[in-house]
């Protein structure tokens, strides 16, 4: 619930700080950063041995706001090394394995990462490594991802 004022210049102050997340202050602007869904031009970190190290979402492929955890997305391979499976300039797709947005569990607690990372699938879904690093949540279990889970070295 919101009202919407338009008498002075405090209640808009008000309005602006209700909509955007901050305060502007006298001289200086307080920016408060909001962990968002990976939409269009997200850079990813890929975390499998496909050969690429950064990935730039082109699509989300379920939702109209963006991808979350467990969904699958298209992307650019922007950063790669030279002798590995997947070159610069390819479009792949991916699946989701941390997002730097908050997501709640069953439980009632809530799970987000520092960053935000990939590992990339074929159109089956089958991952294109065999490799995969770092932490990986278990709810990739819900979502019909069970083979990363079972090549993951972490589960979150």
């Amino acid at each position: 619930m919101y009202e919407i004022r338009s008498h002075g210049a405090d209640e808009n102050r008000d309005i602006f700080s209700h909509f955007f997340g901050y305060r502007p202050a006298r001289g200086k602007r307080v920016h408060k950063q909001q962990r968002t869904f990976i939409q269009m031009r997200t850079v990813l970190k890929v975390v499998d041995n496909s050969g690429a190290k950064k990935v730039m979402c082109i699509q989300a492929l379920k939702g109209k706001k963006g991808a979350r955890l467990g969904d699958t997305i298209i992307a650019s391979v922007k950063e790669a090394m030279p002798n590995g499976k997947v070159k610069k300039g390819k479009v792949v797709y991916g699946v989701v394995v941390r997002a730097a947005m908050q997501r709640g569990r069953c439980d009632g607690s809530e799970v987000k990462f520092d960053d935000n990372a990939v590992v990339l699938v074929d159109k089956q879904g089958q991952p294109i490594g065999t490799r995969v690093f770092g932490p990986v949540p278990h709810e990739l279990r819900q979502k019909k991802h069970v083979k990363i889970l079972t090549l993951a070295e972490h589960i979150a």
